[in-house]
């Protein structure tokens, strides 16, 4: 997956790290996130790669390691990430619009049989 693109290898990784998390792909494994030897062989990376992109996710507040342990998301790291991610964003923003834009007109119809009674 980690591809030459001019963007560091552990940066790529941590970016799809970063999409899976906001996509909530681990949370079902309470919050765990895959090994290093199962990270460097989805991503075709080197363990150092892999243990910098883990470091990144700590360093930006989403995950935490124990060692011997494993890396593990924090509490709020699916919000964060999906803040993180414009994409994420942007289709967070557009259901909320979504949602506004049914309950004012949910008001609407309520202000409208008011005013006949």
């Amino acid at each position: 997956m980690v591809e030459w693109t001019g963007k560091p290898a552990y940066q790529q990784v941590a970016d799809d790290l970063r999409r899976r998390i906001a996509a909530g792909e681990f949370t079902a494994d309470s919050g765990k996130l895959p090994s290093l030897a199962e990270m460097q062989a989805t991503y075709g990376a080197t363990v150092t790669v892999v243990r910098a992109a883990i470091g990144q996710l700590k360093s930006d507040g989403l995950a935490v390691s124990h060692q011997g342990k494993g890396a593990f998301l924090t509490a709020d790291a699916v919000t964060a990430a999906k803040a993180a991610d414009p994409g994420g964003a942007v289709a967070e923003l557009r259901h909320e619009v979504e949602k506004l834009r049914s309950e004012v007109g949910e008001l609407r119809e309520r202000v409208a049989a008011l005013e006949d009674n």
